[in-house]
Order: C-alpha cells, then sequence, then structure tokens
C-alpha cells in the first residue's frame, strides 16, 4: 500500500510537498502572482473582502481559473500567512541574556503585526505550522534557552507573551480602525471616551474608577510604544522570578502563600 501523507492538503503546498503540474497548457497566472493580490486585499481592505470571487475580479479572471491553482480558500490563507510572515529577528546570541532575547522577538512580532493587522482577523483553527510561522517559534524558544525551564515551561511562557503582543496589536488595530470610520484620529477618539468617562462614571458607584478619572489617567496621552513596553516588562518580570525559582536562586523572592 502507498504511504500516507500525513500532511493536510492545505498544508502541502506551504512545505512545497506538492508537485506542480507539468501537463496542461501554459499557466497564465501563479501561485505567487495569486497569494500576493490576496495579500494586497486584505492590507487594503481587511482579511474579510479576501475571497476567491474578489480575487478573481483583482486578477481579471474566474474563480474556477484560480482553484487550478489553489485548492481551495484554507490553503490560500495558509499560503498568505507563510507569505506575509517574513523573517524572524535573529535568534539569541551566545552572550545574550534570554530576557534581551525575549523582548526582541516580542518586539518583532509586534511590529509584524502592525505592519499587517490583518493577520490578527484570520480565524484561529489550529497552531501554526508553515514554515516561517515555525521560525518565529523557533527563535523564541531559543531566547529561553540555558534556562532550567522544562521545554512544556518554556512553550508555555512564550504563549503568555506571544498572547499579550496579540492583544495590544489587536486593540491597537481596532482603535486605529474605528478612529478612520469616524475620520478623525486615535488621540481624538481617546480624548471623546475620556470625556464621557468622566460624565457617566460616579464615585458613589465606580470610587476607583473615578480616582482615576480624576488623577487624568485618561488624559495623559498614552505613547503606543511606552505602553506596550511598560506591559512586556510587567510580564518579562514574573518570567524572571520564575525562572529565578527553576534555576534555584530565590534569595529576596516572595511567594504568597496561597491558603
Amino acid at each position: 500500500m502507498p504511504e500516507t501523507n500525513p500532511v493536510p492538503g492545505a498544508l502541502q503546498r506551504a512545505w512545497g510537498l506538492r508537485e506542480r503540474p507539468t501537463r496542461g497548457p501554459k499557466p497564465t497566472l501563479s501561485v505567487d502572482l495569486i497569494v500576493t493580490a490576496a495579500v494586497g486585499v486584505a492590507r487594503a481592505e481587511g482579511f474579510a473582502a479576501v475571497s476567491m470571487p474578489r480575487l478573481a475580479a483583482e486578477l481579471s479572471t474566474s474563480a474556477m481559473t484560480l482553484y487550478r491553482y489553489v485548492a481551495n480558500k484554507d490553503e490560500l490563507v495558509l499560503l498568505m500567512l507563510e507569505a506575509a510572515a517574513g523573517e524572524p529577528p535573529h535568534p539569541k546570541a551566545p552572550d545574550e541574556a534570554w530576557r534581551a532575547a525575549v523582548e526582541r522577538w516580542a518586539h518583532a512580532t509586534f511590529a509584524l503585526y502592525l505592519a499587517e493587522p490583518w493577520i490578527l482577523q484570520v480565524p484561529i483553527a489550529a497552531p501554526p505550522a508553515t514554515p516561517r510561522q515555525l521560525a518565529w517559534m523557533e527563535t523564541g524558544l531559543r531566547a529561553l534557552a540555558g534556562t532550567r525551564l522544562a521545554e512544556r515551561e518554556k512553550l508555555s511562557l512564550l504563549m503568555l507573551v506571544l498572547g499579550y503582543v496579540r492583544y495590544d496589536a489587536m486593540l491597537r488595530g481596532q482603535m486605529v480602525e474605528a478612529a478612520r470610520a469616524q475620520g478623525g484620529s486615535v488621540e481624538a477618539v481617546n480624548a471623546e471616551f475620556g470625556g464621557l468617562m468622566r460624565h457617566l462614571v460616579r464615585a458613589d458607584r465606580f470610587p476607583m474608577l473615578r480616582q482615576a478619572i480624576d488623577a487624568g489617567a485618561m488624559d495623559e496621552p498614552q505613547d503606543p510604544a511606552a505602553y506596550f513596553g511598560f506591559g512586556l516588562a510587567r510580564i518579562l518580570d514574573g518570567m524572571a522570578a520564575f525562572i529565578d525559582v527553576k534555576n534555584g536562586s530565590e534569595t529576596g523572592l516572595f511567594i504568597e502563600d496561597a491558603g
């Protein structure tokens, strides 16, 4: 019996496991051209705008013609993600601390999401599995090399960082889209929200929130980079405390007794 290919059909093209047809008429399109057009539509109009009929119109062909090159939309989306992922930052240097390496990785991932916000609009149906996506994961895990963390702990901590990065980038992207829809800026939207909160929030019902408003916490313009960096630093602080425990350096570390 022939050996069954364990790689799902939608992934075979991304890994170069599917041979290109050599028979038939000379192709007028290419997979790369279709993927480039799809990424262009996603960048300009959002991921929801990507469809076979939309791409067919973009490429002046028919939707049926596209299916000669990509099996279905699932395969197309994987190829789009692979194309947009680019290359990860360089791996952790031998003399580089794990924290600096993780921080570089997080900032590079954040920059990717800001440059390609449509990536965050793609529904997550499975863990990342294309070559470039796995290269990003490999680089992130290498940043934690040299610690005494178990492999499962390394992966869990990396997912913690990635979750923060994805959420902050997604929130930023949604705010930009909302501001664009209103014909204004993110700063103007934030200022309007701050004024609304000052009007609605009463100290007798929301004392802590009112205290924050009165202290000007919602009035001061937030530097996006500083805001992101502050949250990332706190996550890395927690990781550092945990890694110190794993490395056997618990001096000065206070762990609250849950009981």
